[in-house]
């Protein structure tokens, strides 16, 4: 009788556990099955796009407009085609977050790998299809050097991974596990690794619903027979704004802004240079903002930085504390512009990927400098540009002087700083204005001076 109790409550066991899991896969299932259930005779309409890409705000910002088009559009069914090493946590959060509350049911197709940021995002969708050979896993936090972040980003992929698994109805543990090398799975994963799928494994444990070449298979496997797909297409300006951002072309612009600036004080009221430079300067920071990852503040920096300079050239004779301050200012605004940041946070911006900003920044502002000052030597001592450069001397021996004969009579005379001599400014003789230089150190406003000399119509004083 005992026997008899016992086999008929492993019979229970053994029929629940069974029915769970059914129903376990419906659920996974249903919004797809759904679809195709309620609509036998339809000809579904796919919208497909690829991530192919660093996982970064361009792909958020062409994920969100797939999503509004494919709304618009009445779209059955998102396909996204996914071939991605990963990229910026944030960035993942907010395309997880797009697709897990998408009113369409989403199908990913990995097609050779989904790592890291790549897989958070496929384990949002409502199936994963895998092509041969095919990778899913390796969420790990890492800088750009390889490098794990501190635990407190870990734990935070290692609760989206969770969460994102158990809402599809996924295994949280092994999600866990493609985070963690601290947690370990048996007859899954090793302490000490970070869990990576390749397809059949994924297959196996639930974090794949099929095996497919190509897009015509994945739609087999998912029942769907009767399709038209509709590719999302890039506009004019999301080709633009890709181009503009690119490492290469930011570094561009960033000597184009430069050698603009050097050149219009060089030649001063030419007004070229620096059209070329306001125009490189806008080209560098509007993709960037409209990126989202340049902020108002890092733009407002720039400019700042700019004015500083110009103050210290222009109403500050020398080059002090104003002039290193704004340079300062310049170098960082064009930087962090480059870096995805949520507003000042800078938290879980990795090293790396600043450093790198900043050396793009350095190394374009050095070889404009260097090529301008070049470029400038071989303008201005050549006869090819006359509207440029004077071409004809004028000798101190045929009698040509560039001295007022006037200012002799100064030498010897004193008087007092009208402004303040660092080491050039204003001096008052006898109730006339003059330009002036200290010929040793700085001479403050209201003290008394001497003429010493004078050359090119300025005389240089000394303090008295």
């Amino acid at each position: 009788m005992n026997l008899t109790k016992f086999l008929f409550y492993s019979i229970i066991v053994l029929l629940i556990f069974f029915s769970h899991s059914a129903e376990a896969q419906d659920i996974r299932e249903d919004r797809v099955s759904e679809v195709i259930e309620k609509n036998p005779d339809k000809e579904f309409l796919i919208y497909k796009y690829p991530i192919r890409e660093q996982i970064a705000p361009p792909v958020v910002r062409r994920t969100e407009r797939a999503f509004e088009d494919a709304d618009s559009l009445n779209a059955d069914f998102i396909l996204i085609h996914m071939n991605t090493y990963g990229g910026m946590v944030e960035s993942a959060d907010s395309i997880r977050t797009k697709v897990m509350q998408s009113k369409i049911p989403v199908i990913v197709f990995i097609d050779n790998n989904a790592a890291s940021a790549g897989a958070l995002i496929s384990i949002a969708a409502d199936r994963i299809y895998m092509r041969p050979g095919g990778n899913i896993g390796a969420a790990t936090v890492v800088d750009q050097t390889g490098e794990e972040v501190p635990d407190k980003f870990q734990s935070y992929m290692r609760s989206m991974m969770r969460s994102t698994a158990e809402a599809k109805d996924r295994d949280p543990l092994i999600a866990q596990a493609m985070v963690d090398p601290s947690f370990e799975i048996k007859g899954v994963v090793e302490k000490g690794k970070v869990l990576t799928f390749t397809s059949s494994e994924a297959l196996e444990w639930g974090f794949c619903e099929g095996i497919a070449e190509n897009t015509k298979q994945v739609l087999e496997l998912a029942g769907i027979e009767n399709y038209t797909i509709i590719e999302q297409e890039l506009t004019v300006t999301d080709r633009i704004i890709n181009f503009l951002i690119s490492p290469l072309v930011s570094g561009i612009l960033i000597m184009l802004i430069m050698g603009g600036l050097y050149f219009e004080l060089q030649t001063p009221g030419v007004g070229f240079p620096i059209f070329v430079s306001v125009l490189a300067a806008s080209l560098y920071f509007a993709p960037l903002y409209a990126e989202g990852i340049a902020e108002h503040w890092e733009i407002a920096l720039f400019i700042v930085g700019i004015i500083l300079i110009g103050v210290e050239l222009f109403a500050i004779p020398g080059f002090g504390f104003t002039g290193i301050l704004g340079a300062v200012f310049v170098i960082t605004g064009l930087t962090l512009a480059m870096v995805d940041s949520n507003g000042l946070d800078y938290t879980g911006v990795p090293l790396q990927e600043v450093l790198m900003a900043f050396m793009i920044v350095i190394i374009a502002m050095f070889l404009s400098i260097s090529s301008s000052m070049y470029l400038s030597q071989k303008l201005f001592s050549t006869s090819r540009f006359g509207e440029l450069a004077l071409n004809t001397v004028q000798e101190t021996s045929s009698g040509y002087s560039s001295a007022n004969p006037q200012m002799s009579i100064l030498i010897g005379k004193t008087g007092v700083a009208k402004t303040m001599l660092r080491p050039s400014g204003k001096i008052e003789i006898d109730d006339d204005i003059y330009d002036a230089t200290a010929l040793t150190g700085f001479i403050d406003k209201g003290e008394k001076v001497k003429v010493v000399k004078h050359e090119t119509s300025q005389v240089f004083v000394i303090k008295t």
